[in-house]
């Protein structure tokens, strides 16, 4: 059973920068992990995501060049670091995973998920 442990949100102003960390636990060698989000009254949608082997990753076009994601194996972490963050960017962030290592961007591909840290961009 793999588990999923996310942190790092926080209310923060305009502009401003957080580092998402999402650690996991269990059987967790040869996947893909990823990042999504979700706002009030909308669908969770895909951030990020990166390949086991680390140098494959695919953003959103709302992320490309706004939001950073890499990993460390050897910790069985995966971060996501945001910068320039606008009041939009406001949502819970959740890490999930895919022991497939397919890349996907849907929701269904992954099997486990973090239980969500909030992020708040306000002035």
């Amino acid at each position: 059973q793999v588990q999923l442990v996310d942190s790092g949100g926080g209310l923060v102003q305009p502009g401003d920068s957080l580092r998402l960390s999402c650690t996991a636990s269990g059987h967790t060698s040869m996947n893909t992990m990823a990042w999504f989000r979700q706002s009030p009254g909308k669908e969770r949608e895909f951030v990020a995501c990166v390949k086991w082997n680390e140098r494959v990753t695919y953003y959103a076009d709302s992320a490309q060049g706004h939001f950073t994601i890499s990993r460390d194996n050897s910790k069985n972490t995966v971060y996501l670091q945001t910068n320039n963050l606008k009041p939009d960017d406001t949502a819970v962030y959740y890490c999930a995973l895919d022991p497939y290592n397919r890349a996907a961007t849907e929701v269904r591909s992954y099997d486990y998920w973090g239980q969500g840290t909030q992020v708040t961009v306000s002035s």
